[in-house]
């Protein structure tokens, strides 16, 4: 089994195309409330709730949380073991502007997890700088630049992504090693 990343939702392959097809599912019947985005992150209510307080997800509509605000949270959770929170942010509004505000995006919240989900599923990403480059811009072929620079910009936040996600992975490898060592 393995986990979809950031999340705690366990799959049975990492594969393209496995993430937008989970959150199709999960949001077919339009948003999910703080505590499914709780179990499903395995974060803390009161977390969430600071980062929507502190500005880095938008203020959900009705209690509820939208697909881009899940998505949000998850791309926070993922990369924040391996980053201070305010430098994850410094990456996702290099791609999307000011974070409480989806109105000055370069690309959804939802469209830039995917698209690195489906850059990890690809397989044989080693953490070379040329096959994490490589990887990138494969994952952002076809984006449609809304402006000229913007897959670029794409390209340095998905070659980001991964070496935060890579090192916390890594971390907690370390860790649970050092814990059979006790």
């Amino acid at each position: 089994m393995a986990v979809l990343p950031g999340t705690t939702i366990e799959i049975s392959e990492l594969k393209s195309g496995v993430s937008r097809q989970l959150f199709d599912g999960i949001f077919a019947a339009g948003g999910i409330t703080l505590s499914q985005v709780s179990i499903m992150t395995g974060l803390e209510p009161h977390s969430i709730q600071n980062w929507v307080k502190r500005g880095f997800v938008s203020p959900p509509q009705k209690r509820q949380y939208s697909k881009e605000q899940f998505a949000r949270i998850v791309t926070i959770h993922m990369l924040r073991d391996s980053l201070q929170i305010e430098r994850v942010c410094s990456i996702l509004s290099y791609i999307n502007g000011t974070l409480n505000d989806e109105g000055d995006d370069l690309i959804r919240d939802s469209e830039l997890y995917h698209r690195y989900v489906d850059m990890v599923a690809s397989g044989g990403l080693s953490l070379s700088r040329e096959a994490v480059n490589a990887a990138a811009r494969e994952a952002a072929a076809d984006y449609e630049e809304p402006t000229v620079g913007a897959r670029d910009r794409l390209c340095k936040v998905l070659q980001m992504m991964a070496y935060a996600h890579y090192a916390s992975l890594a971390r907690r490898t370390a860790e649970d090693i050092l814990a059979g060592l006790e």
